[in-house]
């Protein structure tokens, strides 16, 4: 799917975090914490979005703290982390913010999120996701993740729509 998918019906995005928002590695310390790194130009983009009106979600299945306090760092209301079906979770999201599938931009990187992907509107990946992943998208950044995949998604929506 090479052309450039039409995202005239955008109106929510949802990300993955690790390999999304991250680069997916994990620093574990001695402490038993691991830590993440996030890219600020994602959280510009991300923080944009949300002040021109678009719904932001994160549906992972992982969940530490450190990764909430972010998320919520950027005025992220809708956080799901601790996700074992991300499907069931999408379903509950659509009803809960009276939305349709085709209105959800999903990023995500791996076969946790393929489900999703085959459900939403436009299916969005970063450059590095693995091949399963890319098969499916409508729209694969030539940015990596966790190194402005996520920014990149989001300016690309919001240029279609005059709104960066």
């Amino acid at each position: 799917m090479n052309e450039q998918p039409n995202f005239s019906n955008s109106k929510a995005f949802i990300f993955d975090v690790d390999g999304v928002l991250t680069d997916g590695l994990l620093y574990c310390l001695a402490s038993g914490e691991q830590v993440r790194a996030f890219n600020i130009k994602d959280g510009y983009a991300i923080r944009h979005a949300i002040k021109k009106g678009y719904v932001v979600a994160i549906i992972s299945g992982r969940k530490e703290e450190g990764v909430y306090k972010r998320l919520r760092s950027l005025d992220v209301e809708h956080i799901y982390l601790g996700v074992e079906n991300k499907a069931q979770v999408f379903a509950a999201f659509l009803e809960e913010q009276n939305l349709l599938a085709e209105h959800i931009v999903y990023m995500g990187d791996d076969v946790p999120d393929l489900e999703v992907m085959q459900k939403c509107g436009i299916a969005a990946c970063p450059a590095d996701a693995v091949s399963d992943i890319k098969k499916v998208c409508h729209y694969v950044s030539e940015v990596p993740g966790g190194k402005g995949a996520v920014r990149d998604l989001i300016e690309t929506v919001l240029k279609t729509h005059s709104n960066w």
